[in-house]
């Protein structure tokens, strides 16, 4: 059984300025866990809220990957990702920089029994 895991990261470039324009915080969220994601909600380290699944009614199979876009007015970097695979067991990845990177991958580590995530 997965297990949440709350991580906190620091990239290169985190004291980058913030986001400016269109598209700054834009990643793609890929599944490599080896199970079906039922929901994906993205919400600003600054809130306690997470916002709507990002999926509605769809689902995002392994090995799959999902866009995800900002507006324009969005100046916040560090955000905080949560996932809800099929059985109901959630993971969660916290202060993740997305004025740095462009994707998120998530893996199921069976020994650790927790999901991580690499940023690119």
């Amino acid at each position: 059984m997965r297990r949440t895991l709350l991580a906190m990261i620091g990239l290169m470039g985190a004291g980058a300025a913030p986001a400016m324009a269109q598209g700054q915080q834009d990643f793609a969220l890929v599944n490599r866990t080896g199970y079906q994601i039922n929901e994906v909600y993205v919400g600003a380290s600054s809130s306690s809220s997470w916002g709507r699944d990002l999926l509605g009614q769809g689902v995002l199979q392994n090995q799959r990957s999902l866009n995800i876009r900002f507006g324009r007015s969005t100046r916040e970097c560090n955000w905080d990702i949560k996932v809800v695979y099929d059985d109901g067991d959630t993971s969660e990845f916290r202060g993740v920089d997305l004025c740095s990177v462009s994707k998120v991958t998530l893996f199921w580590n069976r020994q650790a029994n927790q999901t991580r995530f690499v940023t690119e």
